[in-house]
């Protein structure tokens, strides 16, 4: 008979063993006869060890589900960052563009006030609006002036105060001055 396990020439590829073999739980044949331990702390300690795995896995998944949260809360804060900076933005691209719009009416104002001030745009609207006319040779009246001096020269003597310190101040009392 031919041996089907094994290839030919060994130009096939072998056969993969598992990574793994799965751990089969050997139970002991439950037998009749009660055993009695002395040791109660052995007792114990065979069955906290299954909880104490227990433990450590929960810690485990506790650990990791931790993790999982704070990396979310991180990325979140940082995503709630960047919104707030992208509505800053766009608040300082509105106010920039506000900005310009009232510099170009600012600008236009200008030139209106400028080309209105010339003299001949003022007299035109005197003219027009306050009825206003040229003065001519009727309207105006001569007053004579007497040649007199009247300024009075200043009778009181004017006194400066220095800024003084207290010290000054005091020898100067004592001084008499």
């Amino acid at each position: 008979m031919a041996n089907y396990n094994r290839y030919q020439y060994e130009t096939s590829p072998r056969k993969l063993q598992p990574e793994y073999e799965p751990i089969r739980k050997r139970y002991p044949k439950k037998s009749t006869a009660r055993k009695v331990d002395t040791n109660k702390k052995s007792k114990k300690n065979v069955k906290s060890k299954p909880k104490t795995k227990q433990k450590k896995q929960i810690k485990l998944h506790a650990k990791i589900v931790l993790y999982v949260v704070s990396v979310f809360a991180v990325l979140f804060v940082i995503s709630y960052r960047n919104s707030l900076i992208s509505e800053n933005f766009s608040k300082i691209k509105n106010l920039k563009s506000d900005l310009a719009v009232l510099q170009k009416e600012n600008d236009q104002l200008e030139i209106n006030i400028e080309n209105s001030m010339n003299l001949q745009s003022v007299e035109q609207s005197a003219k027009e609006m306050l009825g206003m006319q040229k003065l001519n040779s009727a309207q105006s009246v001569y007053i004579n002036l007497p040649k007199e001096d009247y300024v009075e020269p200043a009778t009181e003597e004017i006194k400066q105060e220095e800024n003084l310190t207290w010290f000054e101040r005091i020898l100067n009392m004592i001084m008499g001055k």
